[in-house]
C-alpha cells in the first residue's frame, strides 16, 4: 500500500494487473541483492549477527571518505552549491578530470569529451543505447554484472558464454571466437564482478588480435564492426596510442596491431566510456551531488592526499580479503567442502560451498539458493549466488563483498560457517 503525500489517498500496487502495465516492465527481473537484502534487515531486526557480504559498494562506516574531501563538500555547500549541477556535471570537475588524467596516465582529452553523470547504470544503458539496435546480439561471460538486463531493455539477443573457474571466470579465446561473426558487441570486463578475478593477458591478447582479424573482414565488406565494451584495470599500461579515424575508435596496443571498438577504460578508482556515434565523448562517474562535484574536483587536484587515500583504501580492501580467503581456505584445510579463488581486484572474493546433497535443520540442498539460504540463517553469513549475475549452472559459487564488513564480521563470520559445516559433517 502506497500513499500519496498530497492526497492522502492510498493505492494498492498488489492491485495492479499485469494487462495495465507495458510489455517491457511486464518482463523485468527484480534485483536479487534487494531481495536478499530485504532477508538481512529482518535478521539483524531479530538481534540476529549477520557478516554482510552482499553489497557491492563501500560503508562509510568501514571505508570513510576522506576529511579533505568532506570538509571541502562543506565548503562548497557554504559556497551556495545546493542546485542541481549541470547536466554535463560542473565545468571545475569535468576540467579537474582531464588534468587528473593528463597527470595520472599521460592522457589529454579535450574538456568537450567529459561527461559526469550519476551512477554506473544510466551510463552503461546509454552505452548499450547508443551501440546496439534491436535484435544485435551481445556477446558477454556468465556470470556478470547485468549484462543480461541491459540486454532485455535495449532489444538485443544476449549470446551469454558460460565460464568457469579454470579461466579464472573469463572467456577463452575459443570461446569467444566462435560467437565472434555474429555479434554486434563484445562485453568483457576485469577484474570481474562478480568473480573479483582477472583474465589471462594472454588470453586477452589474443581476444583482441581475433576482434581485430573479424573488424577488418567486416570493413572490407562494408559492415558494421564488432564493440569492444570493456573495463581493463591494465589497459592504459597496455596501450601504446588512442586514435580516432573515420568516427571509429583506434588503440593501438604495443604490438602496433590496432583494435576498433567501443571500450571503457579503467582503473580501481576511475572509469572512462567511448560511444561509436561521437568516439571523442569521453564519459566520467561519479556519484556526486553539486556540493560534492565541487568538493571533488579540489580533491583530484591534490595529488598527494588523492594517493594516500587511494593506498589507504588498497591496504583496507586487502586487508578483508586476505581474512576471507584465508578463513575460507583453513576451513578447506580441516576437510569441510568450501573453496575460494585468490582475489586479484575489486572488492569481490569467488568462493564455492559444496553442500549439494546435505541437509541442514531437516532441510536438504539441492540449488545455491538453498544453499545461500543455510548460510544466512545457520551461519548469519550473506552472500550473493552466481545465478543473480545470469549463470544458470548451480555449482554451489558465490559473491562475497568486503565493502560493508569489518576485520572482525568476517572472523565472527567464518567462526559461525565452520561450526555449521562441522554439525552438517
Amino acid at each position: 500500500m502506497v500513499t500519496d503525500p498530497k492526497t492522502s489517498a492510498s493505492l494498492d500496487l498488489a492491485a495492479i494487473r499485469d494487462d495495465q502495465l507495458s510489455q517491457l516492465s511486464r518482463g523485468l527481473i527484480g534485483s536479487e541483492v534487494l531481495r536478499i537484502a530485504t532477508e538481512i534487515r529482518a535478521l539483524a531486526a531479530q538481534g540476529h549477527s549477520v557478516c554482510n557480504l552482499t553489497v557491492g559498494d563501500f560503508d562509510p562506516r568501514e571505508f570513510r571518505p576522506p576529511d579533505r574531501l568532506l570538509a571541502g563538500v562543506q565548503k562548497a555547500l557554504a559556497n551556495g552549491h545546493t542546485n542541481y549541477p549541470p547536466s554535463n556535471g560542473t565545468l571545475e570537475l569535468r576540467q579537474a578530470v582531464t588534468r587528473f588524467y593528463a597527470r595520472e596516465f599521460g592522457l589529454e582529452y579535450p574538456i568537450g569529451s567529459v561527461l559526469v553523470a550519476g551512477g554506473a547504470r544510466p551510463l552503461i544503458y546509454a552505452t548499450y543505447r547508443a551501440l546496439v539496435d534491436p535484435g544485435d546480439r551481445v556477446a558477454y561471460p556468465v556470470p556478470s554484472w547485468n549484462n543480461n538486463h541491459y540486454c532485455y531493455l535495449t532489444g538485443a539477443e544476449g549470446v551469454p558464454l558460460e565460464v568457469a573457474r579454470a579461466s579464472a571466470f573469463h572467456p577463452t579465446p575459443d570461446q569467444v571466437r566462435a560467437v565472434l561473426p555474429g555479434i554486434r558487441l563484445l562485453a568483457l570486463n576485469t577484474p570481474l564482478n562478480p568473480t573479483g578475478t582477472a583474465i589471462d593477458p594472454d588470453a586477452l591478447a589474443e581476444i583482441c588480435r581475433d576482434l581485430v582479424a573479424e573488424n577488418q573482414r567486416r570493413l572490407t565488406r562494408g559492415e558494421r564492426p564488432v564493440l569492444l565494451d570493456s573495463s581493463f584495470e591494465c589497459r592504459l599500461s597496455d596501450l601504446r596510442d588512442v586514435t580516432v579515424e573515420d568516427g571509429r575508435l583506434e588503440f593501438i596496443g604495443r604490438d602496433g596491431r590496432p583494435v576498433f571498438g567501443h571500450t571503457d577504460v579503467c582503473d580501481t578508482d576511475l572509469a572512462t566510456a567511448f560511444s561509436e556515434r561521437d568516439a571523442r565523448d569521453f564519459v566520467r562517474e561519479f556519484r556526486r551531488a553539486k556540493a560534492e562535484q565541487m568538493a571533488t574536483a579540489e580533491f583530484l587536484d591534490d595529488a598527494a592526499a588523492f594517493h594516500a587515500f587511494r593506498l589507504e583504501m588498497h591496504h583496507k580492501l586487502r586487508a578483508r580479503l586476505d581474512r576471507l580467503y584465508q578463513g575460507i581456505v583453513a576451513l578447506r584445510a580441516r576437510g569441510l567442502p568450501v573453496d575460494a579463488v585468490a582475489p586479484e581486484g575489486t572488492l569481490y572474493l569467488s568462493a564455492r560451498m559444496d553442500l549439494f546433497g546435505r541437509a541442514l535443520d531437516g532441510a536438504r540442498m539441492e540449488r545455491n539458493e538453498d544453499i545461500r539460504k543455510a548460510l544466512l540463517t545457520g551461519a548469519g553469513i550473506a552472500v550473493v549466488p552466481f545465478q543473480a549475475f545470469g549463470l544458470a549452472r548451480e555449482d554451489g559459487w558465490f559473491r562475497m563483498s568486503v565493502g560493508a564488513a569489518s576485520l572482525e564480521a568476517i572472523d565472527q563470520g567464518i567462526g559461525r560457517l565452520g561450526a555449521m559445516l562441522e554439525r552438517m559433517a
